[in-house]
C-alpha cells in the first residue's frame, strides 16, 4: 500500500505539471487519488512504468533533439574541377559553394580530375570546404582521372572522399622540392640510416628552406587526415615520397571512403550515410535526389583564360608594344587603346599569379635596351643585351613549377626574336625616316636653291630642280642670279636672292 501511495502521488505530480499554468488542481488531486489508489492496488506494474517515464520527462528538450541525427534532404550541386588548379578554379568553387549555402542543398559534389596546381588556390578551396555548413563530397572520376598533388589535399579535406575504378591519387610533394633527396649532396650515396628510412638529426640540413616547405606540407595534410579520420601515415608518404595509390588500394588503406562506378552508384551508396559537419551529425538522403550541375560562368571562363601564364605573358607584351608604338607615332589612337586594355588585363592576371618580380624587371629592362638600340645604334651591344635580358626575364617570370603554370619556351623565343626585329629594325627605320628631310610635297620646296631665268623686279621665272617656276621677289633680280625659296603662294614661289659676295 505504501508503494501504491508513493506511485500515485508521483503520477499526480506529473499530471499537475502537464496542466497549463494557472489551473488549480485541488479537485483533480482528490478525484485522481481515489482513482489511482484503486488502479495501483490491482496493477503494481504501473509503478515501474511511471518510474521509467519520469526520468525521460525531466530531460531538457535540447538534449532529446541532439540525440537524433539531422536528416538532410534537398538538391545536390555538382561542381567540376578539371585541369590545373589556379585562381579561376578557386573563384569558381568558392562562389558556387556560397550559392549552395543559401538554397535547399543537402550535398556539394565536386568531381575532380587534376594534375595539381597552385598552393595558394588549393588552400583557398580547402578553407571553403572546411567552413562549409553543407557536406562536401569529392569524387575522382571518370575512370582514368586523377587527383594528384593539390588534388590529393582537396580530397583529404572533403567530408566524403570517393573514387571511380581505374583512378589514382597522390604525388603530393610540393613541386619546388622535386629533385635530389633533401639534405644530401648530389652523387653522395644514401647511408644505412637513410636506406632504412631513419634520419640523422645531427646532420646539418643542406637546404633548410626546402625542409621548411616540406614539413609544412606534411603537417597540413596530416591535419586534414586526422580531421576526417583517414590514413594520416600514407598522407605523409604522399608528400614526403610522392607516393601514389589506385582507387582499390586507397580504399583498403583507409585513404578514401568508397568506390563508385558512376554518379548514380555514388549517390546510392551515400544514401543514409552519416556525416559530421561542423560538429553536427547529418544523415544524407541522396537516393533519387535532384542533381544540379553548375558550370563556370563567363567571369570564371574569362579569369581562366587571362590567368593562363602564356596568355598573361602575351597580353603584357602586347600592352607594352602598343604604348611604345603610340608614343612614337602620336595620333594613331588604336595602338594606344588596345595596348592600354591589354596591359590592364595583364596586370590583373599577374597579380593573381605567383610571379617573380626580378623576371618582370628583366623583361622591362630588355625592352628598354632594344628601344635604346633603335635610337642610339651601338653596333648591336644594346640590342643583344636587351634580347638576353628579355629571354631570362621571361623564363623566370613565373615563380612556380606547378603543372600548367609555366610559360612555353617556344613562345618566349618567338617573342624575343620578333621584339628584337621590331625594336632594332622596324622602329629604328621609322625613327630615322622621321629625322630625314622632306623629299616631296610643298614642304620639300622650302629652302631649295635655283637661278633666275630673266631680269625682273617683282615677278619672273626661276629654275629649280630643272623645273621652271613662276617666282615673286621684293628685290630686283638679274638673269643667272642665285635664289632660295622662302615660301609658297599657291603655285608661285616666294624667293630671295642669295648673296654670293660679289
Amino acid at each position: 500500500m505504501g508503494s501504491g501511495q508513493t506511485g500515485g502521488k508521483a503520477a499526480l505530480s506529473i499530471g499537475c505539471r502537464l496542466l497549463p499554468a494557472g489551473v488549480h488542481c485541488r479537485r483533480l488531486r482528490k478525484n485522481f487519488e481515489n482513482y489511482a489508489m484503486q488502479i495501483l492496488k490491482n496493477r503494481p506494474w504501473v509503478i515501474l512504468l511511471l518510474l521509467a517515464i519520469i526520468p525521460v520527462t525531466q530531460l531538457p528538450a535540447q538534449s532529446r533533439i541532439d540525440a537524433v541525427p539531422t536528416v538532410k534532404t534537398g538538391r545536390i550541386i555538382q561542381l567540376e574541377l578539371d585541369g590545373a588548379i589556379g585562381p579561376a578554379s578557386s573563384d569558381y568553387i568558392e562562389r558556387s559553394m556560397d550559392e549552395a549555402t543559401t538554397g535547399n542543398v543537402q550535398l556539394v559534389l565536386i568531381r575532380i580530375d587534376t594534375p595539381g596546381g597552385l598552393d595558394s588556390s588549393m588552400r583557398q578551396i580547402i578553407k571553403k570546404i572546411i567552413a562549409s555548413p553543407v557536406p562536401v563530397a569529392c569524387y575522382v572520376a571518370p575512370s582514368g582521372a586523377r587527383a594528384a598533388s593539390a588534388g590529393t589535399y582537396i580530397l583529404y579535406a572533403c567530408h566524403i572522399a570517393a573514387m571511380a575504378p581505374a583512378t589514382n591519387l597522390g604525388a603530393a610533394t610540393p613541386v619546388q622540392l622535386i629533385g635530389p633527396a633533401l639534405g644530401r649532396d648530389k652523387g653522395k650515396p644514401a647511408d644505412d640510416n637513410e636506406a632504412s628510412g631513419k634520419k640523422d638529426s645531427s646532420e646539418p640540413l643542406e637546404n633548410p628552406m626546402a625542409h621548411k616547405v616540406l614539413n609544412d606540407a606534411i603537417a597540413y595534410i596530416r591535419g586534414l587526415a586526422v580531421m576526417r579520420g583517414r590514413n594520416a601515415d600514407w598522407a605523409e608518404r604522399a608528400v614526403r615520397e610522392a607516393a601514389s595509390l589506385p582507387a582499390e588500394e586507397a580504399l583498403k588503406l583507409g585513404v578514401i571512403d568508397l568506390i563508385a562506378r558512376d554518379r548514380t552508384d555514388l549517390l546510392t551508396k551515400l544514401d543514409g550515410r552519416k556525416v559530421n559537419v561542423l560538429g553536427q551529425e547529418i544523415t544524407l538522403h541522396t537516393s533519387g535526389a535532384m542533381v544540379q550541375e553548375i558550370d563556370p560562368d563567363w567571369r570564371s571562363e574569362l579569369l581562366a583564360v587571362i590567368t593562363n601564364p602564356n596568355i598573361a605573358y602575351v597580353l603584357l607584351l602586347l600592352g607594352v608594344y602598343g604604348l611604345i608604338f603610340e608614343f612614337t607615332s602620336p595620333g594613331a589612337v588604336v595602338p594606344g587603346v588596345v595596348g592600354g586594355i591589354c596591359l590592364l588585363l595583364a596586370m590583373f592576371a599577374l597579380q593573381m599569379l605567383p610571379i617573380n618580380y626580378a623576371g618582370m624587371a628583366l623583361i622591362i629592362l630588355g625592352i628598354g635596351l632594344m628601344v635604346a638600340e633603335a635610337f642610339a645604334p651601338s653596333i648591336g651591344i644594346l640590342g643583344f643585351g636587351g634580347v638576353i635580358a628579355f629571354v631570362i626575364g621571361s623564363v623566370i617570370l613565373m615563380d612556380t613549377a606547378a603543372p600548367g603554370f609555366g610559360i612555353n619556351l617556344g613562345l618566349v623565343g618567338g617573342f624575343a626574336l620578333s621584339s628584337a626585329a621590331f625594336f632594332m629594325l622596324a622602329l629604328g627605320m621609322l625613327i630615322k625616316s622621321r629625322m630625314r628631310s622632306v623629299v616631296s610635297g610643298r614642304e620639300e620646296m622650302l629652302g631649295k636653291t635655283g637661278e633666275a631665268l630673266e631680269d625682273f623686279t617683282s615677278t619672273g621665272m626661276v629654275r629649280i630642280h630643272s623645273e621652271n617656276w613662276r617666282a615673286r621677289t621684293d628685290r630686283p633680280l638679274h638673269k643667272h642670279d642665285k635664289v632660295t625659296v622662302a615660301g609658297l603662294d599657291g603655285l608661285t614661289l616666294l624667293v630671295t636672292p642669295i648673296n654670293t659676295g660679289e
